[in-house]
């Protein structure tokens, strides 16, 4: 008897069979749940006429209409992407609306179901016509994962490696062994990734040049097809723009030519360093301060790591019974978060960092190591800190102290009480220079390198800094003008560097409830969101622009 799996993916080879059969059986339904874009047809038709609607006013500051990919995958991100795509088209732009139909990102399907999903996204997206144009990657042919260049397959296997790491929350990954949980998935996101790649090409190449886009628009950037994609518009040499969404409300990550999630803010500095805060960024940087500081949340910011109010340092050092030797403190990620995969700097990858620190103080018990596991690791399923740790020290000496992701200590408290901060890319990093604690750091961090930090290149030069350091802790608190700037970054990573703009992916479709299409595309949108907008499509942002031009 024939396997069911086995006779979809037989009949996913054959031409219009899954088509026909979702046409006549499924009857423009979605196929399953998990990919059902039913908010998306009911409001597609109103935000496409809200966006002709716009188009007929013609108004003097339209912006010059450019050829624009926008990408996706993935049901939450397509229905995202209709939506800015009908908004892009609505200020005058050709947009093509660029899908694979996956439903998960970590589990086999069927050709048949996916096709199957294809004609239904199709159908959907169709509604936006003519303003929009939704293009299956599925449907633009394939090329064998042989046939790639060799950069762009080396650059598609590391998508796929970090796709596995950020999934199973690991940082190695054996790509060999198919029995293994890491092998299993990277083969199946390496499958997928080398052909969101391939199809990218064969579309790309297929058209006329006066007819490519003059730019990609793609959310994160670095992972799954999304990464695929956009590394082949980098080998293209197509002008690429990523987004995400972080923490805040009302506000997007943007970055041209680079990944997102890199966060790269050397312009932002750059133009900004040598200007100071002024009294009314002062008051809202340090109320955004206290706020973390104490465990509340603050205005647009929709994350909370820290479980309790500080207690302050007196009390920390008590229930930890802490004595009067100099602290450490070092601050762990996340293992297999995206702010750390990709980021060594002189160690192989933030568990080698953990590792060979608290190895390092296994020998030092002049000093007191605590080591913070990050609050947000209660949230999650992969291993833990605790476990690196443990595994690198089996049994912990009395000076060492791990506190557990769920301990009720205040991060900020032990800063309070600390002579030397370790981190590896926590933002906690950050917020150490801003109370005038030196910290050193070992990842490659947006805030690495910005006047206020510690940034060993070598781990002798890690080691040698923090024996240094320690030699006499109280002489080397971080000047009065090294807290000034990381104030002033602080101030501008968290306040300058989200650009505005009205659908956060998690709260969207409650969002247009404020801010509809047709909002956004008259004076009071334009006013808003138009410079996002333009950012978007690939123009600088201001503090990009030569001087002269400003």
């Amino acid at each position: 008897m024939l396997n069911r799996r086995l006779v979809k993916n037989l009949l996913g080879e054959l031409p219009l069979t899954a088509e026909i059969y979702w046409r006549l059986v499924q009857g423009d339904r979605p196929v399953a749940r998990s990919f059902s874009l039913r908010r998306t047809k009911k409001n597609l038709p109103a935000w496409r006429l809200q966006a002709q609607q716009a188009l007929a006013l013609h108004l003097p500051d339209q912006p010059a209409p450019k050829r624009l990919l926008l990408f996706a995958t993935l049901r939450y991100w397509i229905e995202h992407a209709a939506l800015l795509s009908v908004t892009l088209s609505g200020l005058g732009h050709k947009v093509t609306l660029g899908y694979l139909p996956y439903p998960s990102f970590d589990r086999p399907l069927t050709q048949f179901d996916l096709r199957r999903n294809a004609a239904y996204a199709r159908s959907v997206l169709s509604a936006a016509a003519p303003l929009l144009e939704p293009l299956s990657f599925l449907d633009v042919g394939r090329t064998a994962p042989a046939a790639l260049p060799a950069a762009l397959a080396q650059a598609v296997h590391e998508v796929s490696v970090r796709d596995t790491q950020y999934t199973l929350q690991i940082e190695q990954v054996d790509t060999e062994d198919l029995h293994s949980p890491s092998g299993r998935l990277f083969n199946l996101r390496q499958k997928r990734n080398l052909q969101a790649a391939a199809a990218m090409l064969n579309w790309y190449g297929a058209l006329a040049p006066e007819l490519r886009p003059q730019a990609l628009l793609v959310p994160n950037g670095s992972i799954l097809e999304l990464g695929a994609v956009f590394q082949t518009a980098r080998y293209l040499g197509l002008p690429a723009v990523t987004y995400e969404f972080g923490e805040q409300r009302g506000r997007i990550w943007l970055a041209r030519d680079s990944e997102v999630m890199l966060q790269e803010t050397d312009d932002l500095w750059e133009a900004h360093r040598n200007t100071p805060l002024n009294e009314s960024q002062w008051e809202q940087i340090r109320a955004l301060y206290v706020s973390r500081q104490n465990g509340r949340l603050w205005e647009n910011f929709a994350r909370l790591w820290q479980g309790l109010p500080s207690q302050g340092g007196a009390q920390v050092r008590a229930e930890l019974g802490l004595d009067q030797r100099p602290i450490v403190l070092l601050a762990a990620n996340v293992i297999g978060d995206s702010l750390t995969l990709g980021r060594q700097v002189f160690s192989r990858d933030m568990t080698e960092w953990l590792q060979r620190s608290v190895q390092f103080f296994a020998g030092h018990p002049e000093v007191q190591l605590v080591v913070r596991i990050h609050p947000g690791e209660r949230y999650l399923k992969g291993p833990s800190v605790a476990q690196v740790v443990k595994a690198a020290l089996p049994e912990l000496p009395p000076h060492i102290r791990l506190i557990e992701a769920t301990a009720p200590v205040n991060t900020y408290d032990l800063v309070e009480i600390a002579a030397l901060g370790l981190v590896y890319t926590t933002t906690v990093g950050m917020e150490m220079a801003m109370s005038g604690l030196p910290a050193i750091v070992g990842g490659r961090t947006h805030y690495r390198a910005k006047g206020f930090t510690l940034d060993p290149a070598t781990w002798q030069e890690n080691f040698a800094l923090i024996e240094r350091l320690l030699s006499a802790p109280h002489e080397h608190r971080l000047k009065n003008q090294q807290v000034e700037l990381a104030w002033n970054y602080a101030y501008r990573f968290f306040f300058e560097y989200p650009c505005p703009f009205p659908w956060h992916l998690l709260d969207f479709w409650n969002e247009l409830d404020e801010w509809s299409v047709e909002r956004v595309l008259a004076r009071q949108g334009r006013e808003a969101f138009g410079a996002t907008f333009e950012y978007l499509i690939g123009e600088p942002r201001p503090y990009l622009q030569p001087v002269e031009a400003l």
